[in-house]
């Protein structure tokens, strides 16, 4: 007799907070949520806002920005979410940049962007320190605790070399799932569309 239970899709049953990702269930097929994953970087009863950490958009920071026209590295910009996609958002490990806020330990969000920009002009590459988001996702506290037990989410610690590293972006989904272990770790193997399989 085979365990049916290995493919029904459930939570790990973490609690969401700033500073933990959301991973989405393996058959979600939203074009923006579809195989995410998102940093929390606040959840309060007043709402949840996060940053999708793994859709690259085809324009780069230095074709927006002046400043950086001449910068020796491609800039990439992530899609952080469906909401106020004129809005530049940036993750950084930089704890000296003043009105930056702290999503754990060394690891922060926005702040001064002059000063932002003083540490890219003087250092020949950001790889690893600093990443640029447009937009971003939010929720309301209940819907997205409705969404967590519709089995819509896995939610998971953060690691933040992993998280800031740009080269795993594109196994960023497969790689944070498969952490969980157990069930998690071959849900990640499956197909977004088991049809298509």
């Amino acid at each position: 007799m085979y365990n049916t239970d290995i493919f029904k899709i459930e939570t790990n049953h973490v609690v969401p907070a700033r500073g933990k990702i959301l991973i989405s269930e393996p058959f979600l097929c939203d074009y923006m949520f579809g195989r995410s994953v998102i940093l929390l970087i606040d959840h309060t009863k007043d709402g949840v806002i996060g940053l999708v950490m793994n859709k690259p958009l085809s324009i780069m920071l230095n074709e927006i920005i002046d400043d950086f026209k001449d910068y020796g590295e491609d800039i990439p910009i992530y899609k952080g979410g469906p909401l106020s996609m004129d809005t530049l958002f940036y993750l950084h490990t930089l704890p000296g940049i003043p009105g930056s806020l702290q999503i754990g330990e060394g690891f922060y969000v926005n702040g001064d962007f002059n000063a932002v920009k003083a540490y890219i002009r003087t250092h020949e590459s950001i790889k690893g320190v600093i990443r640029f988001f447009l937009g971003y996702s939010g929720w309301g506290y209940e819907q997205l605790h409705q969404e967590i037990k519709e089995n819509t989410w896995f939610i998971s610690k953060t690691n933040r070399e992993f998280l800031m590293d740009e080269e795993a972006s594109p196994l960023l989904w497969e790689k944070t799932l498969s952490t969980l272990g157990g069930k998690y770790k071959m849900w990640a193997r499956f197909p977004q569309v088991p049809s298509l399989n």
